[in-house]
């Protein structure tokens, strides 16, 4: 099972290392990452393997949302699941 994890807000040092951290804690691996800076504007697409997950996905989402606003950015977590059936035609 797989998610995408989204992060916008201003750049800032260590909005990567704080979100891998936080997926680390909850057993979440991050397996690609996209990212860029768009004029002082931080943009990034993480693809996580949610298989081992230590906790229920849905308080993981919250748990990064907390997160965004704590850090001023904006993170969304979304099942993969969810995140396709949005994408079909």
């Amino acid at each position: 099972m797989r998610a995408v994890i989204t992060v916008v807000g201003k750049d800032t040092v260590g909005i990567l290392a704080k979100v891998s951290t936080k997926c680390a804690s909850y057993n979440v691996n991050v397996n690609e990452v996209s990212q860029t800076v768009l004029q002082e504007m931080f943009c990034m697409i993480m693809v996580c393997d949610i298989s081992n997950i230590s906790i229920d996905f849905g308080t993981f989402s919250d748990e990064m949302a907390k997160l965004g606003e704590e850090q001023g950015l904006s993170i969304h977590a979304m099942h993969e699941d969810i995140f396709n059936s949005m994408h079909k035609i």
